[in-house]
Parts: structure tokens; sequence; C-alpha cells
């Protein structure tokens, strides 16, 4: 029974790690270099990054940020209040409607 305590230890690493704004700009900068035609491509964005991530975390970080892109030009993801849109005055609560702004 003592070998569940290395497995649960892998269990545990499998969440998302937080991404500072610094690195996710790092990350931007370093798709932009490595497209989708280059071999290896994730090793080399892990690299860019300066080994701060490695390259399945640098893969697993596209594919949600694809997911994400894909949910929002679907349309269900709303955009934040902060995007500005307000809510109606008097109700309290949500706007009845959010525009979306397209970003290409």
């Amino acid at each position: 029974m003592a070998s569940n305590s290395k497995g649960s230890s892998a269990v545990s690493a499998t969440p998302s790690p937080v991404w500072t704004k610094q690195q996710n700009k790092q990350f931007e900068r370093a798709l932009a270099v490595y497209d989708t035609d280059t071999p290896d491509r994730w090793h080399n964005v892990a690299r860019y990054m300066g080994g701060a991530k490695s390259a399945e975390e640098v893969r697993r970080h596209y594919e949600r940020l694809v997911v994400d892109v894909e949910r929002i030009e679907a349309g269900r993801v709303p955009f934040p209040l902060g995007y500005g849109a307000t809510p109606p005055a008097g109700r309290g609560g949500a706007p009845a409607s959010v525009d979306v702004v397209e970003r290409r």
C-alpha cells in the first residue's frame, strides 16, 4: 500500500499550472516563431520559454487556448463587464446582451 503515495503524486501533478502574463506573452512570441509546420514544435516552444515550461505543458496550454477561442467565437462565452458592457440601469443584473468583439 505504500506504493499508492507515488501514484497519488502523479495525479496531483495533472492540474494545469499557473501561467504569468509574461509567460503568456513569451508563449505567444514562441508560437509566432514556431508555426504548425515546425518539426518538434512543442519542444522548440518550451526551449524558447527558457525551461519554465515543458513541451507537454506548452502543448496542453495551446490546446486549452484553442478550445477557449472556439467557445468565444461560437458565442458561448460572454465578455466580462470590464470589456465595455454595463448592466442595465436599475436592474442590477447582467446585461441583456453583450457585444462580441471579433479579434483576428
